[in-house]
C-alpha cells in the first residue's frame, strides 16, 4: 500500500491490530492490546502509525438502516455522455455532496459508475436521483435497483496472509 510516496509493510502485530479493529473499533487501547498480545504503549503506537500513514482511514458506528429510517437501499448504474478525466472527477465530486450516496464506484466495462445510496422511500428516491443525477446535464444513462434483501454486509477489508517484505515498516 503507498501512502505519502512511501510503501507500508505490515508485521504480524500491525495485521492483528487491524483485524479486531476492523471487528470493533470501540475498544479500548487496553482491551486492544489483550486481544492482540502487545503492550499497552505498544498498541497505541502501532495504531497511531497507521492512522498517520493513512492505512486506518476513520472509526466509524455502523447503524443499521431499518431502524433508523433509511431502509431503501438502491443501486444505480450511471453512464455519462463525456467521459473526459474531467467530466469522470467533476460526477465524483458531485456524489461526494449527496448525503444519500454511501458509495461510488468508478467501474468499466458497462456503466461509467456504480452508486450504492440509502433512502427513507421511493418519494425520497426519487427527489435525490432528480437532484443528484437527472439535472447534471452530463448524465446519459440512469439504471436504477432496489435492494429487496440484504443477504450480507461486510464493510471488512481482507488483510494479507503474510507479511510485505519491501518498503518502510509500519511497526515500532
Amino acid at each position: 500500500m503507498k501512502t505519502n510516496s512511501q510503501e507500508i509493510s505490515f508485521d504480524d502485530l500491525d495485521l492483528r491490530i487491524l483485524d479486531q479493529m476492523q471487528a470493533d473499533s470501540s475498544i479500548s487501547n487496553q482491551e486492544l492490546a489483550l486481544r492482540v498480545h502487545a503492550s499497552a504503549p505498544t498498541c497505541l503506537r502501532r495504531v497511531r502509525r497507521l492512522v498517520e500513514a493513512g492505512v486506518i482511514e476513520k472509526q466509524v458506528a455502523i447503524l443499521n438502516p431499518q431502524k433508523v429510517a433509511s431502509s431503501l437501499t438502491a443501486i444505480i448504474e450511471i453512464t455519462l455522455d463525456v467521459q473526459t478525466a474531467e467530466a469522470l472527477d467533476t460526477f465524483e465530486a458531485s456524489m461526494g455532496q449527496a448525503p444519500e450516496v454511501l458509495q461510488c464506484y468508478r467501474v468499466s466495462p458497462g456503466p461509467d459508475f456504480i452508486v450504492v445510496a440509502q433512502v427513507a422511500d421511493m418519494p425520497a428516491y426519487h427527489v435525490m436521483a432528480h437532484q443528484t443525477f437527472t439535472s447534471q446535464t452530463n448524465v446519459r444513462n440512469v439504471r436504477t435497483f432496489f435492494s429487496v434483501h440484504r443477504s450480507k454486509f461486510e464493510t471488512r477489508t481482507v488483510l494479507p496472509t503474510q507479511r510485505v517484505s519491501s518498503g518502510v515498516s509500519a511497526g515500532g
